[in-house]
């Protein structure tokens, strides 16, 4: 899909790799953005920022808080109101709040709706409009950590993967109908996120390098215009992936190993 002329929801847009895809989504030449987030002062200085760039009021920024449907339905309705449509939804918000089979359900509740209920949310806002045009495109950002693993956070690894099983499904059902889906894995990425974490999965992540925001933005628009499913700004995911499929009981012990060296052990 070209992005040229189209209408596209960004959600978790106030900063990292959601501020970078709705920069380079607008130099794309998009003919509208909605922009949601729960920080309202970055994301409305951002949607500022792009309107005086195009000299014109493609950027519409929206509080939202897509832990809730009703984040995700204000966001619909912008941009029902303002363009009349929605060609590309991007679930992009996600958060780090590492936990275990011992944290408390609220944190497991926290990470569920913000990394697979808000794409479930959208999915159920704008397909039936994509079906009705018989065009549309569900993209979403999982992680690295949703084909592989997180180590030191087990609500993080499983919604992660629970986003990608659900995007997979979207794909299945919907490709032959014209909406395309598409789900980006990335391992470390330089953001506001990274810092929020401190433990071994810090020096996991970076394994493969940090890539800038922008950097992975590229990705994300190559990708879109080659409807790859998986969009892989570390292409040694990849690799790694297909090393967990092809023996896993072996894939199991280099990563107790390998947990093992990060905790000094």
């Amino acid at each position: 899909m070209k992005l040229t002329g189209r209408i596209v929801v960004i959600t978790g847009a106030a900063s990292g790799i959601g501020a970078a895809v709705a920069r380079r989504f607008a130099a794309e030449g998009v003919a509208g953005l909605v922009l949601g987030d729960i920080q309202r002062a970055p994301l409305e200085a951002l949607a500022a920022e792009i309107n005086a760039a195009k000299q014109s009021p493609i950027a519409v920024a929206v509080q939202s808080d897509v832990t809730q449907e009703a984040g995700v339905q204000a966001l619909v309705a912008a941009a029902d109101k303002q363009f009349g449509r929605i060609d590309v939804f991007f679930s992009n918000a996600g958060l780090i709040r590492d936990g275990y089979e011992e944290t408390p359900d609220a944190d497991w509740t926290l990470n569920w709706n913000i990394h697979v209920m808000a794409h479930v949310w959208a999915a159920r806002a704008v397909v039936p409009g994509m079906l009705a045009r018989g065009s549309g495109y569900l993209l979403s950002t999982s992680s690295a950590a949703g084909l592989l693993t997180s180590l030191p956070s087990a609500s993080y690894a499983a919604t992660k993967h629970a986003a990608i099983a659900f995007a997979e499904n979207m794909s299945i059902r919907y490709a032959g109908k014209g909406i395309r889906v598409s789900v980006v894995c990335p391992q470390s990425v330089d953001t506001p996120m990274i810092q929020t974490r401190a433990g071994g999965e810090k020096g996991a992540a970076r394994v493969d390098g940090v890539i800038s925001a922008e950097a992975l933005a590229d990705c994300v628009v190559a990708g879109v215009d080659a409807e790859k499913f998986l969009i892989l700004p570390h292409p040694t995911v990849l690799t790694y992936f297909q090393r967990k499929a092809t023996d896993y009981d072996r894939w199991l012990a280099g990563m107790r190993r390998f947990e093992e060296k990060l905790r000094g052990g």
